[in-house]
């Protein structure tokens, strides 16, 4: 029979739990790709670059777990609100607390293992796609993988399991202990909207100040360290509070006492239907506008560190392609790139020196990279032929692109005249840039291959010059940022649309009767979808503009580690803003359903 129950209750409320099971299959899914990349010993061992960032996905792992348990606590929640009239008719009906509190942990636990068996599923075609869409444009060969992981499989099973455990438990012990009239009227109980202006004044003040504390110690972590990450933290989940507080509740008194603005068409209606439950819309707003920054930010991180990728490449490695002993380079592939830069230098090497010629690096000054206070710079250094002969550093930095056998001997840099008189076997040392870098990178790559393995025994883990050796290395240790942000993002929207979607929601059935007196009353169907819209638009605006806020002062604490974290950043802002606005446009699309149906 409680099976049965719960079943009913389940299809009875099947758009809101459809909207819970798709947050938790997304979550699921990520947490089982991010688990698999992090369990797969034969994929790891094979790919070194890819094996030193493993704790990047596991720290994904970690960090989708807490905030699913936050979200899985939150969302439930709301299931209940909707369902506590039910679970109060049936005390009234003579239901024992204990057979009320079985049937909300079967209904609790059905839906969450449901979602995680069809996330896991979900997680492993994602995990299979992830080698052709994002491994393959990183540029890394990727050999071993496999997208079933029955290690990932197990953890994802286990953690998930007992989350639903804990919120199953949750669930039933919040519904058991309160009484009948409270379940029944709790949904339909407004909270008092008027307060103390100097209150509301003070409380603005204080969500400020915190907001302002967090985002200073947010912008030099180098000076406050981890100390100034917990101190933003916590002052910025406290301003962001405060702020929706104290502000929302002001703009709303200030917009409903203008006649000018409340009395236009169904405005005044608007601003009550957001003033009612003004507190719960406060903590809810607050929490959203947190996952917003946290989406939107891991989405932004993550993709600036794709962009970082070929500039820090740049920036150690000047030139494009370097080839030792480029008489026997294939003519025809160097000409294919079409090079923009094309600089030859002739060798001569005896058993204790490398000879120059003083004229070629007058006439063509070798680039070197630049250093600073704040490391490599992104301008190069000039060396000319008589830079390099008296100064010792420049002849080091001409030793970068000789090959390994080479850099012990001493560098000599001689005249034309001298060079000829020298007894030894003359070669060449090219050093080639070219239009663009990443779309000439695959013959760019099989070029210094080939420099590599026909002029030394160095492995290309130990070459720090080939500007696509650089970039590997680079991408191997920041590519596992870009992943994990990516995914991250889209799991923090996922959860952020769903718990707006389940405060939203969980009033509609509350908002029908008010909605049917102003059609009885004539008011046109055009007038209440546009009110809908608005107020619906309010609260996803103004979450997204404050975590637009935190994301853009946020991006300070990764100066550090980029040059620009701020690059292109229309970028992610414009898929984010895209993807939110499509789950405004649901919401929106459901509420309406639900509000404005058509009696049968």
């Amino acid at each position: 029979m409680l099976w049965k129950l719960s079943l009913t209750g389940i299809k009875g409320r099947l758009k809101d739990y459809i909207v819970l099971f798709s947050g938790l299959v997304m979550a699921s899914a990520i947490f089982y790709m991010f688990e698999s990349m992090a369990s797969n010993e034969a994929f790891l061992t094979s790919n070194s670059i890819l094996g030193t960032i493993v704790f990047i996905f596991r720290f994904g792992s970690v960090l989708l777990g807490i905030i699913t348990f936050a979200y899985i606590l939150y969302a439930n929640s709301f299931l209940m609100a909707m369902r506590q009239r039910d679970y109060a008719m049936f005390m009234m009906l003579g239901a024992k607390g204990r057979k009320i509190a079985q049937m909300i942990f079967i209904e609790t636990f059905m839906v969450g293992f449901a979602a995680t068996l069809l996330g896991s599923i979900v997680g492993m075609g994602l995990a299979h796609g992830v080698n052709a869409l994002l491994i393959s444009r990183l540029n890394l060969q990727i050999t071993h993988y496999a997208a079933f992981s029955s290690k990932a499989l197990l953890v994802t099973l286990i953690f998930f399991a007992l989350l639903f455990f804990v919120a199953a438990i949750f669930n039933a012990a919040a519904i058991t202990k309160k009484a009948i009239l409270d379940l029944l009227r709790e949904t339909s109980t407004p909270a008092r909207l008027k307060q103390r202006p100097i209150w509301l004044f003070l409380q603005a003040i204080m969500g400020i100040g915190s907001l302002a504390f967090g985002y200073y110690m947010m912008s030099d972590l180098m000076k406050f360290q981890l100390i100034g990450i917990g101190a933003a933290l916590v002052t910025i989940v406290l301003g962001t509070y405060l702020v929706f507080k104290s502000v929302l509740i002001a703009v709303l008194s200030a917009l409903k006492a203008s006649d000018t603005i409340a009395m236009k068409k169904l405005n005044n209606f608007t601003f009550s239907q957001l003033s009612f439950r003004i507190r719960d819309y406060t903590q809810m707003l607050s929490m959203a506008a947190m996952l917003f920054a946290l989406a939107l930010g891991a989405l932004t991180v993550g993709l600036g560190f794709k962009n970082e990728i070929p500039l820090m490449a740049k920036s150690v490695a000047p030139y494009d392609l370097i080839l030792n002993n480029a008489q026997k380079a294939d003519a025809q592939s160097v000409a294919d790139l079409h090079p923009t830069l094309d600089t030859i230098y002739s060798q001569k090497e005896t058993d204790d020196a490398v000879y120059y010629v003083k004229e070629q690096f007058n006439e063509h000054p070798l680039l070197a990279p630049k250093y600073d206070e704040n490391g490599v710079d992104s301008q190069y250094k000039h060396l000319s032929g008589d830079v390099i002969a008296e100064d010792l550093t420049a002849q080091d930095a001409l030793r970068e692109y000789e090959v390994a056998e080479q850099r012990s001997k001493e560098i000599r840099l001689v005249s034309l005249s001298d060079f000829a008189a020298i007894e030894a076997t003359e070669t060449s040392l090219r050093l080639i840039q070219v239009a663009d870098f990443e779309t000439s990178y695959a013959a760019l790559h099989t070029l210094a291959e080939a420099n590599q393995s026909d002029n030394t025994a160095e492995p290309i883990e130990a070459n720090f010059s080939q500007r696509v050796f650089v970039y590997d290395t680079y991408n191997g240790m920041f590519s596992g940022f870009e992943f994990m942000g990516f995914f991250l993002g889209i799991a923090f929207l996922t959860m952020l649309a769903s718990c707006l979607m389940f405060k939203i929601l969980s009033g509609a059935n509350n908002d029908i009767i008010r909605y049917n007196m102003l059609r009885k009353i004539g008011t046109r169907t055009s007038l209440l979808k546009q009110s809908i819209r608005k107020e619906i638009g309010v609260l996803f605006l103004v979450p997204g503009i404050l975590g637009m806020i935190h994301v853009l002062f946020g991006l300070k604490m990764f100066t550090t580690l980029m040059r620009d974290p701020y690059d292109k950043l229309w970028v992610p802002f414009s898929i984010f803003i895209a993807l939110y606005a499509i789950y405004y446009s649901l919401t929106v699309w459901l509420y309406t359903n639900i509000v404005l149906r058509e009696d049968k």
